[in-house]
C-alpha cells in the first residue's frame, strides 16, 4: 500500500501516506477495525521520521478515517458508503487534474486527450 512514495514530490510525505490509507479505505481494501502498522514499524519500513507517520495518522483521525487508541494502536474506522464515495470522487478529480497537467507538459491538446480517453474506455464502439 505504501510503495511508490516520492520524497521529491511537492506533496509532503505525510500527505502521501495519509492519501494511500484513504484510497485503501475508500476502495474497501482496508476494513473497519483493521490495525494499521505502528508508527515505529511504518516509519522504519518507509525510512521516514516517526513524526511523519504521526502527522499522517493524525490527519486521518481528523478526517474520520482512523481512530488512534493510546497504547493500542491505530485502527480503521467505519466509514459510511457516502463517505467512501466522496473519497473516490475526490481521488478521481485528483487523477484528472494530474492527467491534464501531464498532458499540458507534453503538449497534448484537450481534444487529443478526450479522443484518447474515449478510445481507451470504448466510447462509441459497439
Amino acid at each position: 500500500m505504501f510503495e511508490h512514495l516520492d520524497p521529491r514530490s511537492p506533496t509532503p510525505l505525510y500527505a502521501q501516506i495519509a492519501n494511500r490509507v484513504r484510497v485503501a479505505i475508500a476502495a474497501g481494501e482496508l476494513h473497519p477495525a483493521t490495525a494499521l502498522p505502528s508508527v515505529r514499524q511504518l516509519a522504519a519500513q518507509l525510512r521516514v521520521n516517526p513524526a511523519t507517520v504521526v502527522q499522517a495518522y493524525r490527519d486521518l483521525e481528523t478526517d474520520g478515517f482512523v481512530e488512534m487508541r493510546q497504547g493500542a494502536g491505530t485502527f480503521v474506522r467505519e466509514v459510511a458508503p457516502a463517505g467512501r464515495a466522496r473519497e473516490r470522487a475526490r481521488q478521481a478529480a485528483a487523477l484528472v487534474h494530474e492527467m491534464l497537467a501531464q498532458a499540458g507538459r507534453l503538449g497534448v491538446s484537450r481534444q487529443e486527450l478526450q479522443a484518447a480517453i474515449a478510445e481507451e474506455i470504448g466510447v462509441g464502439t459497439p
